[in-house]
């Protein structure tokens, strides 16, 4: 038999464990004398700007949305903890892997890219996976997708790319032009719309996917050595897909199908979780390897570069309050500690100045000291003030100046990154020229099955039908340069769509 939902007795749930109801009071915790009435000047006139109970409720009703993400605006929260499972401190000294059985706190957000904090959660997208680790040493944010690729390599382009999966600018509709017309001018797309119209595009809510660091990351041990290193978590639920079928109906008929089943599966105890796994790349490996280890359109294959385990993350605790908790969460792969480390990827570095700018226009200033992004074990210590939305005692009578003579915190040379050596004329590298087609093809000979072949060509070639016919001949060239077999069914799929549009429009 099918568990209960928990979701429908959410309310009711909640009542049953309180013996009496709070006194309700202003957001000053004054008490508040009626709630169903304004104050005003007899039975029919004008309302008294004296009533402070309806202004305090008005002026922040009229402020409580804040700016939704301009990306990944629809998702679901979860909080659990990793453990470490097995031994990677020759590779790794941050302290959350220092002993086989420690725990850290850490939150999870799941959530789809392109649409509005509205939209469906069964549509083909990317899917994001943000995890945050509270460690001692301050908070950890492994800012990663459910592909271990993207669609770009250099970061000016982000901006562009998202552009294409939102809304044409005059008619605010979703434009088939403008994806596929972006997505053939730049063929590194290739190999992640490969994985995104694969059977994979879909997830079947977020407990059945894995995810992926995605960026090249370097990884430094108690003897300052480093290594490059890429970061894996795999669903031990197993993987699960939606059929294109499938996913549309629910698109209608539960548009929140992925919250809910998240949400569902952790209040009735069945706690989902994750193996993590890193891959590891030596220095010398890097620079001799055949393709560049810091692009993010490309893997390292397993074989060459094979899973390392590190531990496992078990979700069992749903959000208390969304908004708080889930909507005011806020990650940034900027968020390192001692041991982690960035590399040369391209795309990383422009993520690592985006997502916390983001942040300050979003939250404020403050963001960091919201309860959910507040570090667990360390306070922040530092010469920042002020700003709106300063928690606490805004650190007290503290020097807000460095160098000091008055106690002020210190820096310590401990903490130093770990030196890199980089040469090369500085100037703009056009790499639209790299090779964006072999692991494109790997993929589609070597990975997929031939039913999975099928649904992939189908699902593009479906999607590509509505963009103009230049656009449609240059993207088929595209994956035509990955594999020939690829580029031409869905070549002649493209054909029987024109020719049933004319029998169409002859009728």
């Amino acid at each position: 038999m099918a568990a209960k939902s928990k979701c429908p007795n959410q309310l009711q749930d909640y009542a049953k464990g309180k013996k009496n109801s709070d006194k309700l009071t202003t957001s000053a915790g004054c008490p508040v004398d009626s709630k169903t009435s304004t104050m005003t000047v007899g039975p029919r006139g004008p309302v008294l700007l004296q009533d402070q109970v309806f202004l305090d409720d008005m002026a922040h009703f009229d402020r409580e949305r804040i700016p939704e993400r301009v990306v990944h605006a629809k998702g679901a929260g979860a909080f659990g903890y990793f453990e470490v499972t097995d031994d990677i401190t020759k590779y790794c000294k941050a302290k959350i892997f220092e002993q086989v059985g420690k725990r850290t706190p850490m939150a999870v957000r799941f959530s789809t890219v392109g649409g509005e904090s509205g939209s469906a959660d069964t549509v083909r997208d990317p899917r994001g996976f943000a995890v945050k680790f509270y460690t001692e040493e301050g908070n950890w944010d492994l800012v990663g997708n459910n592909t271990p690729i993207f669609f770009i390599r250099d970061p000016i382009l982000f901006p562009s790319f998202i552009h294409t999966q939102k809304r044409n600018p005059q008619t605010h509709l979703k434009d088939a032009d403008m994806f596929w017309d972006f997505i053939s001018l730049r063929p590194e797309t290739t190999h992640q719309v490969s994985f995104l119209f694969s059977d994979r595009g879909i997830p079947n809510g977020y407990r059945f996917m894995n995810g992926y660091g995605s960026h090249t990351f370097k990884l430094v041990n108690a003897r300052n050595e480093p290594v490059y290193c890429k970061f894996h978590y795999k669903t031990d639920q197993g993987i699960q897909n939606l059929p294109v079928d499938q996913a549309g109906s629910l698109a209608s008929s539960d548009p929140d199908y992925s919250i809910r089943d998240l949400f569902e599966s952790i209040a009735q105890g069945n706690f989902p979780s994750w193996t993590m796994y890193v891959q590891v790349m030596t220095y010398e490996q890097a620079e001799k390897w055949k393709w560049n280890p810091f692009d993010l359109t490309k893997i390292w294959p397993h074989k060459e570069f094979p899973l390392i385990k590190a531990g496992r993350f078990v979700l069992n605790r749903n959000p208390k309050n969304y908004f708080a908790e889930v909507e005011q969460l806020a990650f940034s792969p900027a968020h390192l500690v001692p041991g982690i480390e960035p590399s040369p990827d391209k795309m990383l570095q422009g993520r690592l100045f985006s997502y916390t700018d983001t942040h300050r226009h979003r939250l404020g200033a403050n963001y960091q000291q919201l309860p959910v992004n507040c570090p667990f074990a360390t306070r922040p210590s530092n010469y920042q003030r002020d700003g709106p939305m300063a928690m606490g005692d805004n650190q007290g009578g503290a020097p807000n100046y460095y160098p000091n003579s008055f106690s002020g915190p210190r820096d310590d040379p401990k903490y130093a990154a770990c030196p890199e050596r980089v040469s090369g004329d500085v100037k703009k590298y056009n790499t639209a020229d790299d090779d964006n087609f072999t692991q494109a093809g790997l993929f589609y000979r070597s990975v997929l099955n031939e039913a999975e072949k099928q649904r992939l060509v189908e699902n593009i070639a479906g999607h590509m039908k509505d963009a103009k016919p230049f656009i449609q001949q240059r993207a088929v060239r595209n994956f035509a340069m990955a594999d020939p077999d690829y580029g031409a069914r869905i070549s002649r799929l493209l054909a029987k769509y024109q020719s049933s549009s004319r029998q169409q429009s002859q009728l």
